[in-house]
């Protein structure tokens, strides 16, 4: 078979199963998706324009944001699309971009927290080298090594999925491109896929998840030999945000993405996809505002700075 793509276009099957449901969908939908821009923006503002919020946590915050617009922004457009008109269809270049950017702000988030969560430890942990640990320096490192490596790993998956050959059926069990369900689509040998999918799960996967829980082992174990209640108190208020944040976004990536691409189940994605393309980026700024004074006192300042 010569080393060409057939398939020029792929169906998203999205919620076509239910049509009942789309009027629903649509509406739930472009709700999570304005809430999302919305708040992540302003996180974005508040952090930029408030010199109190220039610190190592808010810094790793304000790339959080970027990445949940680009998770969220990569595929509610045609989503929405899709549940609003009966085109849907993908391009085959269209496809590979939009796993791209979804893939590289997924994977992304996950080294991120993994590096807010060591940040919260050696705050907590090592207050009075912090500074210097977390020097703007390094922080700049840490920021540009997550987006550069979740980049170049990206690549090398949509990379190996332009190689593969798509010959028909062309329908994605999906409401967008997603690895699992074109590996299953594939009329050519996606051993080398599979194999790759099985160190990035066991990567961006499991050792960050390993390390986030190592570095809160240590969190939690200091703040319990801390002598005052107030002390526990206002160490516990600096890292319950994040801790939030990674029990959903875990959740649901692990829910999705740990499991062999043989037992992909299209339900099950869908769901999964639903909570860490749209109710994760819609909460994290929420759980970031409602719970922390300084973020809540920088978005007054933003108000009334825009009302004057």
């Amino acid at each position: 078979m010569s080393n060409q793509t057939l398939v020029k276009e792929f169906i998203l099957q999205g919620f076509s199963e239910h049509p009942e449901y789309h009027v629903l969908f649509f509406s739930c939908f472009l709700s999570l998706y304005s809430v999302a821009l919305t708040g992540n923006i302003l996180i974005i503002l508040a952090i930029t324009f408030d010199p109190g919020l220039h610190t190592p946590m808010y810094f790793f915050l304000f790339n959080l944001a970027i990445m949940d617009i680009i998770c969220t922004s990569s595929i509610m457009p045609k989503a929405l699309e899709c549940l609003i008109s009966e085109e849907s269809s993908i391009s085959f270049g269209g496809c590979m971009v939009q796993l791209y950017f979804l893939t590289w702000a997924a994977s992304s988030e996950l080294l991120l927290l993994t590096v807010m969560a060591y940040d919260r430890y050696a705050a907590i942990c090592y207050p009075l080298h912090y500074s210097t640990v977390m020097s703007k320096t390094s922080c700049n490192m840490l920021a540009a090594g997550v987006w550069v490596l979740c980049a170049f790993n990206t690549a090398i998956h949509t990379g190996l999925m332009l190689r593969l050959n798509f010959c028909g059926p062309n329908v994605i069990t999906h409401f967008f491109c997603e690895v699992p369900p074109l590996l299953l689509l594939s009329c050519s040998s996606t051993y080398v896929n599979s194999i790759m999918i099985v160190l990035a799960d066991a990567f961006y996967g499991m050792m960050s998840f390993l390390m986030t829980i190592v570095s809160y082992g240590f969190i939690i174990s200091n703040i319990l030999k801390m002598r005052t209640a107030e002390g526990k108190k206002k160490a516990f208020s600096t890292c319950s945000s994040h801790l939030i944040v990674v029990c959903v976004y875990y959740t649901a990536v692990f829910y999705a993405y740990i499991s062999p691409v043989s037992s992909y189940s299209a339900e099950k994605s869908k769901l999964a996809g639903v909570l860490y393309t749209m109710v994760s980026p819609t909460l994290n700024p929420l759980i970031y505002t409602l719970r922390n004074k300084d973020v809540k006192a920088a978005l007054r300042k933003l108000f009334l700075f825009f009302r004057n």
